[in-house]
């Protein structure tokens, strides 16, 4: 018991910085899950995170109204910890999705999400008072709830279809329908606020298919592992000859990439692209030019191919065009939905000399 009210007084004497402090391991054990364990396995941390912020929840309500049995030793503890692992909860979900959407996306289209997931990871310390009130709780828990089957219903489905984010969002209202109704039925103060909760994850819900449906939303589970711009490609027995400029050290370290074409010369753009094991879909190479009359950029051409899932290295496949003009030029790499998994941004430039390169292996 004595420990427990030191534990207590602990707790306040440092709470300004253990709440960053949680959430800065939270957002480290996801770099080290992602990085040490299987993507499946990942999900298993994730969903024990998401269950028990839940019962976390619960707990932190019934404690306000009813109390708790003080003679019970691990409730007295958990009363005391329940503030840090809301934080310590909350924090390594939210990060986790932000993980995954910022591998798989352009952050140049999908900054707006980016940004939501980004605010919430930083409000849960900053605002930690208003993080426990419970209208804040469930939503932002509706909000987590939401982003996690969005990740992993793709992985379970093999797919990146439309139907999987809308099965997300239905089976995320479910969901949250049931967990607000147990919530309700035990808690007046819950009882009494439940409209507002109910508007706050109906505006989640319509902002989130908003997002997707304007491709803000990057597409999970799919993510950009490499892209280039070539002289030329040539496939050999599963390996990619890639034939690039000679740079020196510091070309190499100067932002964005030059190509200098003779006449009648070409232009390949190679990527590789990460998929999950069984997936099978479509990648679009939308070249673009930029009309520096117009100040806008230009749809040249839409070139695709197929990728199918399971290299760990990601899949590789390349696109060709011939009779580019000199200038800006960008080629979007997205789903057949214009979703966009990334974006090359290169300058076409004309020589009149030969151009000496090298050949690399992929």
């Amino acid at each position: 018991m004595q420990f427990i009210s030191k534990l207590k007084r602990f707790y306040k004497r440092n709470e300004r910085v253990l709440i960053p402090g949680v959430l800065i391991v939270g957002v480290a054990a996801d770099f080290i899950t992602f990085r040490v364990i299987s993507i499946r396995s990942a999900f298993i941390v994730l969903a024990v995170y998401w269950l028990i912020a839940g019962i976390t929840i619960v707990f932190i309500q019934h404690h306000k109204t009813e109390g708790i049995d003080e003679s019970n030793v691990i409730l007295r503890y958990y009363k005391v910890l329940a503030p840090l692992i809301i934080q310590f909860t909350f924090g390594a979900t939210l990060s986790a999705s932000f993980i995954f959407y910022w591998f798989s996306g352009a952050l140049s289209i999908s900054w707006p999400f980016m940004l939501l997931i980004a605010f919430l990871m930083i409000a849960n310390e900053a605002f930690r008072e208003y993080y426990m009130k419970p209208v804040v709780q469930i939503s932002v828990y509706y909000f987590i709830t939401f982003s996690m089957l969005t990740l992993m219903l793709p992985y379970l489905f093999n797919s990146i279809s439309a139907w999987i984010f809308v099965l997300s969002g239905l089976l995320s209202l479910v969901i949250a329908f049931l967990y607000l109704r147990i919530l309700t039925s035990k808690f007046d103060q819950i009882k009494y606020r439940q409209p507002v909760i109910q508007t706050t994850v109906l505006t989640i819900f319509l902002l989130m298919n908003l997002l997707y449906f304007t491709n803000f939303i990057p597409p999970i589970p799919l993510s950009l592992t490499e892209a280039g711009v070539y002289h030329n490609i040539i496939r050999s027995k599963g390996t990619y000859i890639l034939e690039t400029e000679r740079q020196n050290f510091f070309q190499r370290l100067m932002p964005g990439e030059t190509i200098h074409l003779t006449d009648g010369g070409s232009a390949y753009i190679y990527s590789s692209i990460f998929a999950p094991f069984d997936l099978n879909t479509t990648v679009i190479h939308e070249w673009q030019y930029f009309d520096s009359s117009k100040k806008r950029w230009i749809t040249s051409d839409r070139l695709s191919f197929n990728i199918y899932g399971g290299r760990e290295g990601g899949y590789r496949g390349y696109s060709k065009k011939s009779t580019l003009s000199e200038g800006l030029w960008r080629v979007n790499i997205q789903t057949q939905r214009g979703q966009i998994i990334g974006r090359l941004k290169f300058r076409i430039n004309y020589a009149n000399e030969e151009i000496e390169t090298i050949e690399l292996s992929k």
